[in-house]
């Protein structure tokens, strides 16, 4: 089982980019899926999730507006399209799946991808 985390990169303030994860030997389809970030020096902090379905989405207050969760469960594939980028969005990315009934929740996720750096810089 694996998750794929990328999309990552250097971008200015303001700018944008989407991160995707992929999954090999999971369905995610089947799964809610997660985003978390860790900035250098801090804990991992959560940052969006989306249900198997895509029908219910949860976001931190930080990227809320700004960022926006979603999947393709026949690509196999969840992204996160983030917009208006600041320089505290700086961190590495990971992707989650399954998190049984805490999806905002790091500790209960049962899978984690490898992380994407984001660097914005102002």
């Amino acid at each position: 089982v694996q998750l794929q985390a990328s999309g990552g990169g250097l971008v200015q303030a303001g700018g944008s980019l989407r991160l995707s994860c992929v999954a090999s030997g999971l369905t995610l389809g089947t799964r809610p899926v997660g985003w978390f970030r860790q900035a250098p020096g801090k804990e991992r902090e959560f940052v969006a999730a989306i249900s198997w379905s895509g029908g219910t989405l949860y976001y931190a207050d930080s990227v809320k507006e700004r960022f926006t969760i979603s999947r393709d469960n026949a690509k196999n594939t969840v992204y996160l399209q983030m917009n208006s980028l600041k320089p505290e969005d700086t961190a590495v990315y990971y992707c989650a799946a399954d998190p049984g009934s805490r999806p905002t929740s790091g500790s209960y996720y049962h899978y984690w991808g490898q992380g994407t750096l984001v660097t914005v810089s102002s």
